[in-house]
């Protein structure tokens, strides 16, 4: 397929200015900004473009940690590294970025409330990283992870433990009791759900949160009450 340069406008011209990367394969750089619910049956398939942005971006922040942290040990690599590619990390890069704004989406997903499109934001950032690998190589792509993910990877607590484990100690400390967790709905198709679990502690608030998974509703649900509790401080930059 013949590739064609990109035109000069303010969209393009924004998206340059957030990656680095000038694409010259304009049709790549629309793929990766048009979520699934957007795109028409001649388009590229959109989660063929997030399965390789996922695996390029955990390659460059792996390699980002290992090189970072000589003295850490493989269980903390792989807390910073899960902290850093999750939903909720990717879903901040694309608002701290204005990539938010760029996003293509069908009505009712633009409807939505910005909890429950966490998925959508983190969607299109791993889309765009592959995008960058395929228009100009691993260098693009590693150029615009390591500008937007190294701030996050030196930040103070990133290499937290698991949340779970964390309010699971924190609840038995007051209130004798484990958590509880409930799944509050599913919602989207089978190939892309996002789950919203609610987590109870005894004589405390429940919190709410959405996931790609049970398991990553759950995490993060025990995240936003272990921060609203003040057991963990809200970080800067994540």
């Amino acid at each position: 397929m013949a590739r064609r340069a990109i035109k000069n406008d303010s969209r393009y011209e924004a998206l340059a200015a957030l990656t680095g990367h000038i694409f010259v394969d304009r049709s790549l750089a629309d793929d990766a900004l048009t979520h699934a619910s957007a795109r028409g049956a001649s388009r590229i398939d959109y989660q063929r473009l997030e399965f390789l942005g996922d695996r390029v971006l955990g390659l460059v922040v792996a390699e980002m940690l290992y090189a970072a942290f000589p003295d850490a040990p493989e269980g903390e690599l792989s807390l910073r590294l899960n902290a850093l590619v999750n939903a909720e990390a990717l879903a901040g890069i694309a608002d701290e970025t204005g990539l938010g704004e760029l996003i293509r989406a069908a009505a009712d997903v633009r409807a939505l409330s910005p909890r429950k499109r966490v998925n959508v934001r983190a969607d299109v950032v791993e889309a765009l990283i592959a995008a960058l690998y395929l228009d100009g190589g691993m260098e693009a792509a590693r150029n615009f992870i390591l500008r937007w993910w190294e701030p996050r990877a030196k930040a103070a607590g990133a290499a937290r433990r698991d949340p779970k484990t964390e309010l699971q100690e924190w609840a038995h400390q007051v209130s004798g009791a484990a958590p509880v967790y409930e799944t509050q709905g599913r919602e989207g198709p089978d190939h892309d759900p996002v789950f919203t679990v609610a987590v109870r502690v005894d004589g405390r608030a429940p919190a709410e949160a959405t996931g790609r998974s049970k398991r990553e509703a759950e995490q993060n649900a025990a995240t936003a009450m272990l921060l609203r509790e003040g057991v963990w401080e809200a970080e800067t930059g994540i």
